[in-house]
């Protein structure tokens, strides 16, 4: 496999998927309502064949603006800690639904409880609605509110692409309860659609310039994207000094991949001890292809034993980046 180029596995899902999508608009340029129901019924195919659980929940949050569904996915066996999981979909799109099976099958590698959280979307909620939402959410989850008595730690804040940007936006906040640990999965940490990666994979496949730019526009205009809750490579060192350790990984075919390049360039230079693992021959989302693709699962396995390692062990000395090949 040459550098830049898809997998095998991630070619044949990619045909496929030109395939069964020939003919659908762009959701990015559909009303967000229609938007949504189109991304839902694309992510409905990777949601099937659902991981048995020893209890899921379904519950509501009071949130700022209103009750805020969430899903409590606890796994067999023995249980140990507990993570929050913040969607990813631009900002705009998804839900709990739409990333259950990634949910279930990190509970299950993790062996903590998941609570899989849905909170206000643009364009209809703009920033901060989004991350206020996840914040209110992480601070009853910490302290024991209804409905999440009983659970415990360690504690951890996780999530995909968009929902990446907002966890780590919530732990920036030096109010925040702490966390123990967090698990960012090709996230969205700056506004430079200019970046090696945007330039090499401008087009796709799967994400582009172009909807990134579209989302953007969406839950942020140009004159908040210096806000570090917006675009956390906007954050102080003393502020990225003060996180928790970090577990990041990258999909090597992704406009967002030097996001996390440029994010874990930051925190080595401040001698901070987190982790980083590049995902090579796939693309943008494939945490979500996990019934066929054989990297994904190795994705989630990866996190989980990230989870319990860095919630185990003392501190690491020394930072560390993988490839996979």
């Amino acid at each position: 496999m040459n550098r830049g180029q898809p997998s095998a596995q991630m070619a044949t899902i990619l045909a496929r998927l030109a395939q069964e999508d020939a003919g659908l608009p762009d959701p990015t340029l559909l009303p967000a309502a229609e938007g949504r129901a189109q991304a839902a019924r694309g992510n409905a195919r990777w949601n099937r064949e659902l991981p048995e659980m020893a209890r899921v929940d379904e519950v509501v949050v009071a949130g700022p603006d209103g009750h805020l569904p969430c899903r409590i996915v606890v796994p067999s066996g023995a249980v140990r800690g507990t993570i929050l999981y913040l969607h990813g979909g631009g900002w705009a799109f998804c839900d709990r639904d739409t990333h259950d099976r990634a949910v279930r099958i990190l509970a299950h590698k993790t062996g903590a409880v998941v609570v899989s959280a849905d909170y206000r979307l643009a364009p209809e909620h703009p920033f901060p609605a989004g991350l206020e939402d996840a914040a209110a959410i992480w601070a009853a989850l910490r302290t024991g509110a209804a409905p999440f008595e009983g659970l415990g730690g360690p504690w951890a804040i996780s999530g995909d692409s968009a929902g990446a940007n907002i966890a780590l936006a919530v732990l920036l906040d030096a109010k925040a309860p702490p966390a123990d640990c967090a698990l960012l999965f090709y996230g969205v940490y700056g506004a430079d659609f200019n970046t090696a990666s945007y330039t090499e994979f401008a087009e796709g496949p799967g994400l582009s310039r172009a909807k990134m730019q579209r989302y953007f526009d969406w839950y942020a205009p140009q004159d908040q994207r210096d806000d570090p809750r917006v675009a956390p490579l906007q954050a102080s060192d003393a502020a990225l000094r003060a996180l928790p350790p970090l577990y990041l990984n990258a999909a090597e075919i992704d406009p967002l991949r030097s996001d996390t390049e440029r994010l874990y360039a930051r925190l080595m230079a401040l001698g901070r001890a987190d982790r980083f693992r590049l995902h090579g021959g796939v693309v943008h989302g494939f945490m979500q292809m996990s019934l066929e693709l054989e990297e994904a699962r190795r994705a989630l396995a990866d996190a989980g034993e990230a989870f319990r390692s860095l919630t185990s062990q003392p501190p690491r000395k020394t930072a560390t980046r993988e490839r996979d090949t």
